[in-house]
């Protein structure tokens, strides 16, 4: 079978097939939300603390900030997952098992995920290592999820379908997050005693059990794309795959890396705007991952009022999401981008002053309508440069995904080493602007191109793509 007939077996726009894709990020939001956001960052401060209740642990022999220890953590987290996920996609393309690779990384995230019911300041070395595991499997099913979008999708409903996803997992976190603090909270807001939670619970064991219900819901709604998604195919998904199938899955995953790569060489346009995209996501996931630990080092919010302020992110994250894909149809992808990453730029400024109070709140609100936004119009327009009907989309993404990961690396990794070394993250907040300005200029080299590549005949076998994304 060629690659366009495996391909072309999907059909495209099928509602079961891309209501059951967005289920999966209602199932995996959780995870950034109440992990990644809120619940957790909130009882990781109060765990990784010393007996005096200064911001200092001991982590492997070292002595360092625990808030630093939280994003080096998330720095090592995104490294795994950036060394091992371009052999793992290309290897899902070579098998047709992509199916597979995502249940895999899903149910590693959530069972980790889960596993942090488990958290206390005895256990913080092992959590943290559970912590990045779990990091592992979010970001790892990432990769398989975003490459089912241009085998589902036809190109005309990228930017809505990836825009309703987004929705769907904001809608979805934000109920579990309800669930939670009704749990945490509850008790004490209808007036009970202070510290109790649901069903004379303490505060910190309600609040790890919101970890280990993350995890649950994370693979009980999993179950929905898992059942609706096409299956796999079980055979190679390119013509080279299936003549060297003989060699082996490790050569052939090497291979599959090597295809994309040359290719890329002959695609101008896509490489620019992953160069944009590795730049301007960096600051966006920074933010993104030390937001709660910012506020509650110091700005000194209290955990009510940054939930509060999560709750707000996430409910304007869908107005942004539909309101970039709606400017987006109007003025050009790549112009909608920019407009959001100038105001990101702004946000950085303004990191830097803001206080507790209307300030912060306002911050937080702009901050949520950009974050939807750029989130869901990089995935779909990467999808429209990638080369049209390609027949191995895993690896294109897993490119895409490495971009990501390795740009939250570095974003994340200095966050905390001039928030270490200054004592200050304001200006950790503020160095992210220099990642913003150089990705709006990457960006701005893009506006008023056709922006796929017309690829040489030689390098791209079958139909050519004649699409614009712009």
């Amino acid at each position: 079978m060629t690659p366009t007939a495996v391909l072309s077996a999907v059909e495209k726009d099928n509602k079961r097939i891309t209501r059951g894709w967005t289920f999966y990020d209602w199932a995996n939001s959780v995870y950034p939300l109440v992990i990644t956001s809120s619940i957790f960052p909130i009882y990781w401060g109060a765990q990784a603390v010393d007996a005096q209740g200064r911001d200092v642990v001991q982590f492997l022999g070292y002595t360092l900030p625990g808030s630093s220890l939280l994003t080096y953590a998330i720095s090592a987290a995104f490294l795994l997952i950036a060394l091992v996920s371009p052999f793992l996609t290309s290897l899902a393309d070579y098998s047709g098992r992509k199916k597979l690779f995502l249940q895999i990384f899903c149910y590693l995230g959530a069972a980790s995920c889960a596993a942090l019911y488990f958290f206390t300041k005895d256990t913080l070395t092992l959590s943290t290592f559970i912590f990045i595991l779990a990091t592992v499997g979010f970001s790892g099913s990432i990769v398989f999820y975003n490459s089912y979008l241009p085998e589902i999708s036809s190109e005309a409903k990228f930017d809505s379908l990836s825009a309703r996803g987004f929705s769907m997992g904001y809608i979805g976190s934000v109920l579990l997050l309800l669930i939670c603090l009704g749990i945490i909270q509850g008790p004490e807001i209808a007036g009970g005693p202070k510290g109790v939670a649901l069903f004379g619970m303490s505060v910190g064991k309600a609040t790890r059990l919101s970890f280990l219900l993350t995890g649950i819901w994370w693979i009980g709604f999993a179950q929905i794309p898992f059942f609706t998604l096409p299956p796999d195919t079980g055979r190679p998904r390119s013509a080279v795959g299936a003549a060297a199938s003989a060699d082996g899955w490790v050569l052939n995953g090497f291979r599959e890396l090597g295809k994309v790569w040359r290719q890329l060489q002959q695609l101008p346009n896509l490489k620019r705007f992953l160069l944009a995209y590795f730049t301007y996501n960096m600051g966006v996931q920074t933010v993104m991952y030390v937001a709660t630990i910012f506020g509650d080092k110091v700005l000194k919010l209290d955990s009510t009022s940054l939930i509060i302020t999560i709750l707000l992110l996430q409910i304007v994250g869908i107005l942004g999401a539909y309101l970039f894909a709606k400017l987006s149809e109007r003025i050009g992808n790549t112009r909608a981008l920019s407009w959001a990453v100038f105001i990101w730029m702004l946000i950085c400024v303004a990191g830097y002053f803001v206080q507790a109070g209307w300030s912060f709140f306002l911050l937080a609100g702009i901050i949520g309508l950009t974050m939807g936004a750029v989130q869901s119009l990089s995935r779909s327009t990467y999808s429209k440069i990638m080369p049209e009907n390609t027949p191995n989309s895993a690896a294109f993404f897993s490119f895409f995904d490495v971009v990501e990961k390795l740009g939250i690396v570095i974003g994340t990794l200095s966050f905390g080493v001039i928030g270490q070394l200054t004592g200050n993250m304001r200006n950790s907040i503020l160095s992210l602007i220099v990642f913003f300005i150089i990705g709006l200029g990457f960006l701005l080299s893009l506006r008023g191109k056709k922006l796929r590549d017309d690829p040489s005949p030689a390098a791209f076998p079958g139909p050519p793509a004649a699409a614009a994304a712009n």
